[in-house]
This record gives structure tokens, C-alpha cells and sequence, in this order.
């Protein structure tokens, strides 16, 4: 499988990242240790989670995704076969992007994650308390000791963003190689405004989450009638029913007709192929979901279809 640089680092990523955000929630241990080696087994390579998942899950602390996947990785044998990207900085044990709460953070999800190092270690949202430079310190401090191997923002606005890169570039420190933007066919401008643009014009590998806009683009909520079928996305999926959300899962309809696909795989597809996009998280709770959401790689869509799905969803 063909992988992507992210960013300027030496790191290369498959288009599809499993989404860790359900190990410990819909999803226990066994089946999480499946999953992660049947994504393996599609070749496969980045993971992503955060130290605050599980923690809104009642009797979680927080930190049980990273310990499945830790347990995962000692299991498995597989841990050069895959980048593990975790995030700092939304748990309440550790908020905040502050040098003292990185520095005591990174320990905590190195020992929960049974590895030595982090292959991408993200600020889970922007933190205006804090300089910028300290935090950018803070993480170049990880990297140059080897905790740390490339790092990245999520939740960033436009400003900040290229902010904290003209501080990385003058005060010569670790950079954020990527970025993790809600983006998908439903919401977009938030992305392509602003961000978008300076991604592609710095070289900052985007990585997206909801991916699939809560599972609307899969075609499963198309009316309020739907809304019933997930207690957790009812609410959120509503926002995205009306006309527009007709025509897009209309649009997702046709190409999946066209390609012997289904509209999860070609909205996803849709999403690989945008500027800038290093990969899209997605999240599955079977194999079976995971062999679905995989065939989204091998899909190429014609310049007219992705031209037709950007009309749609205009």
C-alpha cells in the first residue's frame, strides 16, 4: 500500500488511521487486540488515540485506551509495524499545554503504551494560557531526548497554527508536522478556509476525525426516524439532515452504484484525496466494519466524481 509522507518528517502513513477513541468503551480488550491486528493485516500503520479516552465513560478514569493498546503492542510483537499518535492536553488529570503538564504527561502515556518512544505526539487543542514558545520548548525537549519522534497540533485555528511554525522555524525547535482538523464532506469550511491552505502551502500532513461526520456519510441516518439507532450520534447526526445532507448522501449513493462501493467507502475515498490529507481516522467495533471502511484505500475516484461530491456538498 502506497503510504504518505506526514509533513516534512521521515514519518510515511497509510491513508486510513484506526481511531483508538473506542478501545475501552464500545469495545473491551479482546476485541480491540482483533482489531488492531486485522488492520495491521491490511497494511495499516497508524493508530491514534489520546490520554483522555476513555475518561467520559462511567467508572473510567481516563488513559484505557492507550493501556489496551499498550497491552496490545506487548502482546502482538507488532510495535515497528505501526506509528502509535497519541494527544495531551484536554484530560483534566493533565490540562493544558504548560511545560510541567507535557513533561509529566509524556511519562504516564509512554508507561500506559509499554513503549519507549511516541511516534507523533499531538496538542489535543490549543491552550492561549500558555506561549506558544513554552510549549514548543516543552516538546522539542521530548524529541531531542527521544520520548518523542515527530509532534503535531489538533484543534488549532489558522493564526496560532502558523504561529507556533514561524516560532518553530526562528527559535529552531521541533515543528508541528501535522495537524488533526474536523473535516469531511459535511463539515468543511471550518478546514478548507483557512487551514487548508496554509497546510499545503507549510507542508503539514493533515489528519482528519469525523471522518465520516458521526457516521452520517455512511448513509445510515436519513431521517429523524434514524436518529433512534445510536443513543451516543442521534443528537449530533440531526444537525445534518435537510436538504444539503439529501444531496450529499444522494451524490454518496450514485458513486458507490458506479464503483460497486458503498458511501461510507466513497465518502472516505473523497476525503484521501483532498489537499494536503495525510490520512483519515476512522473508527470501527467489528472486523467486519473494519474490512469495510479498508476497501476505502483501494477506491480512485474520477475527477468529475469528486468534482460532483464537491457540488453536493457545497
Amino acid at each position: 500500500m502506497q503510504r504518505r509522507p506526514l509533513g516534512r518528517s521521515r514519518l510515511e502513513v497509510a491513508p486510513l488511521a484506526f481511531g483508538g477513541n473506542v478501545f475501552g468503551w464500545s469495545v473491551d480488550a479482546p476485541r480491540s487486540f482483533d482489531l488492531l491486528d486485522a488492520f495491521v493485516d491490511h497494511g495499516f500503520n497508524l493508530i491514534d488515540t489520546a490520554d483522555v479516552y476513555e475518561a467520559w465513560v462511567p467508572g473510567n478514569e481516563g488513559g484505557e485506551s492507550e493501556t489496551i493498546i499498550g497491552q496490545w503492542l506487548r502482546r502482538s510483537g507488532k510495535r515497528d509495524q505501526v506509528l502509535i499518535a497519541t494527544k495531551v492536553g484536554k484530560w483534566a488529570r493533565y490540562p493544558g499545554l504548560s511545560p510541567t503538564n507535557i513533561k509529566e504527561a509524556v511519562e504516564d502515556s509512554l508507561r500506559r503504551l509499554q513503549t519507549d518512544r511516541i511516534d507523533l505526539y499531538q496538542a489535543h487543542e490549543d491552550d492561549p494560557r500558555v506561549p506558544l514558545e513554552e510549549t514548543l520548548r516543552a516538546f522539542d525537549d521530548l524529541v531531542t531526548a527521544g520520548k518523542v519522534r515527530v509532534i503535531g497540533a489538533s484543534n488549532y485555528e489558522a493564526t496560532r497554527l502558523a504561529d507556533a511554525l514561524r516560532i518553530s522555524q526562528d527559535k529552531h525547535l521541533a515543528r508541528y508536522e501535522s495537524l488533526q482538523p474536523e473535516y469531511n464532506l459535511m463539515d468543511r469550511q471550518g478546514f478548507e478556509a483557512a487551514l487548508q491552505p496554509l497546510c499545503v502551502e507549510q507542508g503539514i500532513g493533515v489528519i482528519t476525525y469525523y471522518s465520516l461526520a458521526s457516521g452520517f456519510l455512511s448513509g445510515k441516518y436519513r431521517d429523524e426516524a434514524d436518529l433512534g439507532k445510536s443513543r451516543v450520534r442521534g443528537a449530533r447526526v440531526k444537525s445534518y439532515l435537510g436538504e444539503r445532507g439529501t444531496r450529499v448522501l444522494d451524490a454518496l449513493d450514485q458513486m458507490a452504484s458506479r464503483h460497486a462501493a458503498t458511501p461510507a467507502q466513497v465518502a472516505l475515498a473523497w476525503l484521501m484525496a483532498r489537499p494536503a490529507v495525510a490520512a483519515v481516522i476512522a473508527s470501527a467495533t467489528t472486523v467486519e466494519q473494519l474490512d469495510d471502511i479498508a476497501r476505502a484505500a483501494m477506491l480512485t475516484l474520477a475527477e468529475d466524481e469528486r468534482a460532483a461530491l464537491d457540488d453536493a456538498s457545497r
